[in-house]
């Protein structure tokens, strides 16, 4: 499946490749990596996807497995949910903020 393909099949337009898009933010661009690396692509792959259904359930999974449990070296190797909440805590409480590495 290619994406631009698939967009003019079904006449959407693709959100990326203009200045404040995914090409132009350095998190975005990682994230896209690592869900392509991790998921689309990944080591777990057993061969094609046969079905968009397939792939948008996988990466319904895969998202909210990135911000629930996987370690983020950048937020001192805890998930983002857990840092956002920690964050938020903080400033109800007056407590010093996490820093972000």
């Amino acid at each position: 499946m290619r994406y631009g393909e698939r967009l003019a099949e079904i006449g959407a337009l693709p959100s990326i490749g203009s200045v404040g898009d995914s090409f132009d933010n350095a998190l975005a661009e990682t994230v896209n990596g690592y869900y392509k690396a991790e998921l689309i692509y990944g080591p777990a792959r057993s061969g094609p996807w046969k079905t968009v259904e397939d792939v948008e359930l996988a990466t319904l999974s895969w998202v909210y497995w990135h911000n629930t449990a996987r370690l983020h070296s950048y937020l001192d190797d805890v998930p983002p949910t857990e840092f956002e909440t920690a964050f938020y805590d903080a400033q109800r409480s007056d407590q010093p903020v996490v820093a972000i590495q």
